[in-house]
């Protein structure tokens, strides 16, 4: 894999999707190969800090009792205190709405087990199962970074997607955004590049691309 094919195919996604009304996201669609998904040990699930972020605001909340919740007020797009995890755990439509539209949840460690039975129904199956942090800890800087991260998760699909972009970025920051992703599945792969079949790029609703030589 080199710098020089990615970017050819980051280039042709974005010329050859049509202006939209609104910011696509540019894809990252991986296909595997001789990979037993069945195996959860086999599964893909990181989370990978993109080093040129991630094109457009990424949501927060922080689950932590008043100390944390006043220290998060300036970084979190949403706060809840430990009182509401029960309402939560009994509004299950309102704890949807909120998983559905935030991306990363932060919680302090001791509240862990309470939001497992409370809203694990809701969170698990999305994949957003908080992220524990130690009591009173200051959360920006892990917010900061969640808010550059992207989920890679195959589940038991041989094929899967990640969004490494926006079709707002310059083409070598996708570029170097991509590097990163295929690096680190690569590294959790049994056999690194020879479980890859394929990579495409793609932006929401535009064609497909591959990237030449993923090994």
């Amino acid at each position: 894999m080199s710098k020089e094919s990615i970017t050819k195919a980051v280039k042709r996604a974005l010329k050859g999707a049509k202006d939209r009304k609104f910011q696509e996201s540019v894809d990252l669609a991986i296909n595997l190969k001789d990979v037993d998904l069945t195996l959860p040990k086999n599964r893909i699930d990181e989370e990978i800090i993109l080093p040129k972020g991630r094109g457009k605001p990424i949501k927060v909340v922080v689950i932590g009792s008043a100390e944390m919740a006043q220290k998060a007020k300036k970084t979190a797009d949403k706060v809840i205190q430990p009182e509401e995890i029960e309402e939560l755990g009994d509004e299950k439509r309102m704890a949807k709405n909120i998983a559905n539209s935030h991306d990363f949840f932060i919680a302090e460690a001791p509240l862990m087990p309470v939001i497992g039975r409370k809203l694990g129904i809701v969170l698990g199956p999305r994949g957003k199962m908080p992220k524990p942090i130690p009591p009173g800890a200051d959360p920006t800087g892990m917010v900061e970074n969640l808010r550059k991260s992207v989920r890679a998760r195959s589940k038991d699909k041989m094929t899967f997607h990640i969004p490494v972009g926006t079709r707002a970025m310059d083409p070598d920051d996708i570029s170097d955004n991509i590097e990163t992703v295929l690096k680190r599945v690569k590294g959790k792969l049994e056999r690194g590049s020879f479980n890859l079949r394929s990579v495409y790029v793609k932006t929401t609703m535009g064609p497909a691309f591959k990237i030449e030589e993923v090994d």
